[in-house]
């Protein structure tokens, strides 16, 4: 597929949504946010509220990011995971995540409609289904934990929409909305208050500012001194010690979305399968859409990327009656060792800096429930949540074994790339394509771009030395390690890594 065949913007991006300029210029604030998401954007929101003077700058647009290209369901059903917190975690801890995000359902619910917010909005159930004997299993072992924690799910045989299925776990009185309008409604209110925002200006570091205050540096030179600083970068732009590179791990799943012959049943779905798939409707233009989602891999790791695009695609075509597809995009999450965000103090080295990353597919609710403790424990020093999403904390199972296994992973890539020759020659490469070439001897990344010109960078990732993968679907270079992407020129387009690949002539 050629460059001019993708659409690598998501269906929220359809929309108008404000713009902002870059910072210019030093500044002082009570609180710097890094990341205009919906976590950056919301805490912003909170903290202008509370009486604070708030900055927030984003590297490139205002909810251009993970929020730009999420599914957008506000559910606390994340998946089967309340019988692996009971497991890891134990009952009242469990209860307590359950309950910030029903609490964040909730505030989100109760914000757009005393707003009267246009975001198209609106109540959905939520199911998970299984496909399979060994779903069914999981299913059952989830619908266990819901009576033990009080979460109101039914167990159920059949769906509204036409999959043959073994079981279904429904949980009412979850919902959906169009995220980018929402945001643009938490900006204007933003500006309204005196909150600054800048867009195209990308955090490189912090350092210490006027009176022992914590600053974020720009990569433009400018720098914003505050109280305290946020970092809601998804992956954070600082780490202060906190090695989160070794805590995170960085996966990608892939949506198409389209139009279909009979109109939409109702509710959102997601298969709890080794497979998974995702769908909701959502209102566009006007006009009803289904998003299609799955075949989630770990960044930089999976196959050729169209193949995923198309594995989503066939599942939609043969389950929903004239299915036509007219957008795909694909989305990066970050998971945490627990499963479990982290939010709060970013490191004891830094204690005025607070973090917000590791949702774990699920930053409708999380992205809420983190404004809300970084707000509280800035405005009053604590939060009823702060022990349970502590970055700090470690549980012993299941931390250990995913800290083993994830950085194990990361030493075999950095290995095998250096070892691997997945060489092409520069001259088959056509216009729209990209590929690993011997250049001299040397592993070069080469793109040919619609006009027939060359782009030649050095294969290293400017992160840890992993060697990058191309990426067919989104004309990208990904890091299999740490999950750091750059554009076909080098660019960096997603963390951890802040510096462009090496140009090669």
């Amino acid at each position: 597929m050629s460059e001019q065949q993708l659409n690598l913007g998501s269906v929220w991006q359809k929309v108008d949504s404000p713009n902002f300029p870059a910072l210019q210029e030093d500044i002082e604030v009570d609180v710097a946010i890094a990341g205009g998401g919906l976590t950056g954007i919301t805490t912003a929101y909170l903290l202008t509220e509370a009486g604070k003077k708030v900055a927030v700058l984003d590297a490139t647009k205002i909810g251009g990011g993970t929020t730009g290209h999420t599914t957008a369901k506000i559910t606390a059903q994340h998946d089967v995971i309340y019988h692996e917190f009971l497991s890891h975690i134990g009952k009242e801890q469990t209860k307590l995540y359950y309950k910030a995000q029903d609490e964040a359902i909730s505030w989100i619910r109760n914000f757009v409609n005393n707003q009267n917010i246009e975001c198209d909005f609106h109540d959905e159930d939520h199911y998970l289904y299984a496909t399979t004997h060994h779903g069914e299993h999981k299913l059952k072992r989830e619908l266990e934990a819901y009576k033990q924690l009080g979460i109101p799910g039914e167990w159920l045989t059949s769906l509204p929409i036409p999959l043959d299925i073994r079981a279904a776990l429904r949980l009412k009185g979850q919902a959906r909305f169009h995220p980018l309008q929402y945001l643009a409604y938490l900006c204007q209110k933003i500006s309204e208050k005196g909150g600054l925002i800048y867009e195209n200006t990308v955090c490189e570091k912090v350092i210490q500012g006027n009176d022992k205050r914590p600053a974020i540096q720009t990569r433009g030179g400018a720098k914003v001194t505050a109280k305290k600083v946020v970092a809601a970068t998804h992956f954070p732009f600082a780490d202060g010690g906190g090695l989160y590179m070794t805590r995170l791990r960085a996966d990608r799943s892939y949506v198409v979305a389209g139009t279909c012959a009979k109109p939409w049943p109702g509710g959102m779905y997601l298969s709890v399968d080794q497979t998974s798939r995702s769908l909701r409707s959502a209102t566009i233009n006007g006009e009803e859409m289904i998003l299609v989602g799955g075949e989630g891999h770990k960044a930089g790791q999976g196959m050729n990327a169209l193949k995923h695009y198309d594995a989503v695609k066939q599942f939609a075509t043969e389950t929903l009656e004239g299915f036509t597809q007219e957008d795909q995009w694909a989305t990066q999450d970050l998971i945490t060792l627990d499963k479990l965000p982290y939010i709060g103090q970013l490191s004891a080295l830094q204690p005025d800096v607070l973090v917000a990353t590791g949702f774990r597919k699920w930053g409708m609710t999380n992205s809420a429930v983190a404004a809300h403790v970084l707000c509280d424990l800035i405005v009053d020093g604590n939060s009823l949540y702060s022990q349970l999403f502590k970055p700090s904390r470690f549980h012993a199972d299941p931390s250990i074994r995913y800290f083993l296994k994830e950085n194990a992973d990361v030493a075999k890539h950095l290995l095998r790339g250096k070892l691997h020759q997945d060489i092409e020659h520069v001259e088959e490469l056509e216009a729209g394509e990209g590929a690993v070439i011997d250049k001299d001897g040397e592993r070069v990344g080469a793109y040919r771009d619609k006009d027939g010109t060359l782009h030649l960078v050095d294969t290293t990732c400017t992160h840890m030395g992993c060697e990058v993968n191309w990426n067919h679907a989104d004309n990208t270079w990904d890091c299999p390690c740490h999950g750091s992407r750059f554009s076909y020129t080098g660019d960096v387009i997603e963390g951890p890594a802040k510096k462009p690949l090496g140009k090669k002539e």
